[in-house]
């Protein structure tokens, strides 16, 4: 069934419309991301309509650049995989809807990816020298641990390989705001630029993280059973929520609304030395904290389940401070950690390409009436 092992992949879930050829899961050929930033930096946050016509636009010449810098023509693709959820419907529907029309014309399967999915096979895509490479290779490694961090979703799973196809048990999950969803409201809050977690984590760098003792309380299920196995499940709204009391109570709205002009074409390097130490303090302290109950609740989950390999991937897996905290607080458990490259964290489509070689080894293909599936869940 495999000849090139290649795959063009789409990705157009929330707000980057991305098209990558992947060959055999691995070499990467070309990725292409046609990102909605600036526009939705606007609205604070993503206009699901809105997006859903940048990718009507955007779809077809991001689809040919990516054949184009690969090298390729059409009929030499293997298959066509694409987004099938989570993520915005209408969103989701214009990448669907492409690659059903591209791969009856090309008489080619379709392979339909979970997001999230795609999000654990950025980390196991990796070169050689990596975690992800060294699960990829032995049985001994499996199952690991997968943190799949965002905008939208916080979740563990245990991620383990058989028969050459992936299997996933969700392990924790947030039950109310993702993280990366809390370091947008956040940032918004404090009049900084969209998306927010490239400010925070440029900011933070220049404030005290214990100047403000943010806590995390533990999460309690009602009526679980006390036997049970436990859960390892995230909380984000209520730090959210302290932000903004402390803000209240310590009078910094009026400089926080003096600034939400001033800033919007600053980039968060530039925007430092126009900030008051407070606000600096108070976004190290914030940023501290979630950095810090992510890795406690990560390597809690890998301890219960004997796991000795982590992997982080997710928009929020850029950032600098979860990079280094992860990595430093597992190896002195002796857990190997591994996140993708920076251009393979945040939205794209060679995860997507890369996910679904697996699966078009297994001849598993998506039906002709493959449709969105906004709340779509993983294992």
């Amino acid at each position: 069934m495999t000849k090139s092992g290649l795959i063009l992949g789409i990705e157009s879930s929330c707000d980057e419309t991305a098209a990558s050829v992947v060959r055999g899961g691995r070499e990467v050929l070309s990725n292409v991301v046609a990102s909605q930033m600036q526009m939705h930096a606007l609205y604070g946050g993503v206009v699901p309509e809105l997006a859903s016509r940048e990718h009507l636009r955007n779809i077809t010449p991001v689809v040919r650049e990516a054949m184009a810098k690969a090298g390729l023509e059409y009929g030499d693709l293997d298959a066509i995989a694409v987004t099938s959820g989570p993520g915005l419907a209408g969103a989701l529907l214009v990448g669907i809807s492409f690659a059903k029309s591209l791969a009856f014309a090309l008489d080619k399967p379709l392979v339909a990816v979970n997001h999230l999915e795609g999000h654990i096979h950025a980390v196991l895509m990796q070169g050689s020298g990596s975690a992800g490479q060294r699960v990829s290779e032995s049985e001994e490694e499996v199952p690991v641990l997968a943190l799949v961090v965002s905008g939208g979703h916080t979740h563990l799973y245990l991620a383990e390989q058989r028969a050459g196809t992936w299997h996933y048990r969700n392990v924790g999950r947030t039950v109310d705001d993702a993280a990366g969803e809390a370091y947008d409201k956040v940032a918004k809050l404090l009049g900084l630029g969209y998306p927010g977690g490239p400010w925070i984590d440029t900011l933070a760098t220049h404030g005290n993280p214990k100047a403000v003792p943010f806590r995390f309380a533990e999460i309690k299920h009602r009526g679980a059973d006390p036997d049970a196995e436990p859960t390892f499940d995230f909380s984000f709204s209520g730090i959210k929520t302290a932000v903004l009391r402390y803000v209240e109570t310590h009078g910094m709205k009026p400089a926080i609304d003096a600034r939400r002009a001033e800033f919007a074409d600053l980039k968060p390097a530039e925007a430092v030395s126009r900030l008051d130490q407070e606000t600096l303090d108070l976004l190290a302290s914030f940023q501290s904290a979630v950095v810090g109950n992510l890795a406690k609740q990560t390597l809690r989950a890998a301890e219960h389940f004997d796991v000795r390999t982590i992997l982080v991937s997710g928009g929020v897996a850029a950032n600098s401070e979860l990079r280094a905290t992860m990595a430093g607080q597992a190896a002195e458990k002796g857990i190997a950690v591994d996140f993708p490259e920076l251009a393979l964290s945040t939205d794209n489509a060679a995860m997507i390409a890369a996910a679904a070689w697996p699966r078009f080894v297994a001849g598993d293909f998506a039906a002709s009436g493959l449709n969105a599936a906004p709340q779509q869940r993983l294992g």
